[in-house]
């Protein structure tokens, strides 16, 4: 599951908000793990929240079967698609020792981490810049997917921009899809 390969179950969760794409995400995530043919458990948290409203979803991904049906409480990653939520939630709340947060965040990683006030290994990729260059919008969960593949190795790249053009053809224009694969691919590449 991890870059060097070995067996165990990876736990996500993703911080961002209402109306972001958070759900579509994840959804394409599971979709691209059951392409590699592990194991997926995938689902969003909602209340009452409206658009803009912060939300959480959580995915584990394992290669055995996955039998614990509860939201993520101790993550091995947690991916903030929007950065405004650092400082006024929690993102690092329950981070295990040895995770990681990979954030949109249009500055190197020490100063997302000085916000965050832990000891914590972060990540940043301009989510933002990418989405506005290559999609024409700020929509940046499709980039976030690439960053999370980038850093956590837990799902390929191709694994991902697949089910995303499986997913999209559906609903959009194949120039949709294209300009989404491109900025999955620069946010994989450009994540640090």
């Amino acid at each position: 599951m991890s870059k060097q390969g070995a067996s165990r179950t990876v736990e996500i969760r993703w911080h961002g908000r209402g109306g972001q794409g958070i759900v579509t995400a994840n959804e394409i995530l599971a979709g691209a793990v059951l392409r590699e043919g592990k194991f997926i458990k995938a689902f969003p948290e909602f209340g009452p929240e409206r658009m803009g409203a912060p939300i959480r979803a959580f995915a584990r991904i394992s290669d055995k079967p996955i039998t614990v049906h509860s939201q993520v409480y101790y993550p091995d990653y947690v991916v903030v698609v929007d950065s405004t939520l650092v400082g006024q939630i929690d993102v690092a709340k329950g981070l295990k020792s040895g995770g990681a947060i990979i954030a949109n965040y249009p500055e190197a990683p020490d100063k997302l981490k000085s916000i965050i006030g832990r000891e914590v290994e972060v990540h940043t990729v301009n989510a933002t810049k990418i989405a506005l260059e290559e999609i024409g919008r700020p929509l940046t969960n499709t980039a976030m997917l690439g960053a999370l593949a980038g850093i956590s190795g837990v799902v390929g790249l191709a694994s991902i921009t697949g089910e995303l053009e499986k997913k999209f053809a559906r609903k959009f224009p194949k120039e949709v899809t294209a300009k989404n694969v491109k900025s999955i691919e620069r946010a994989y590449e450009e994540v640090v």
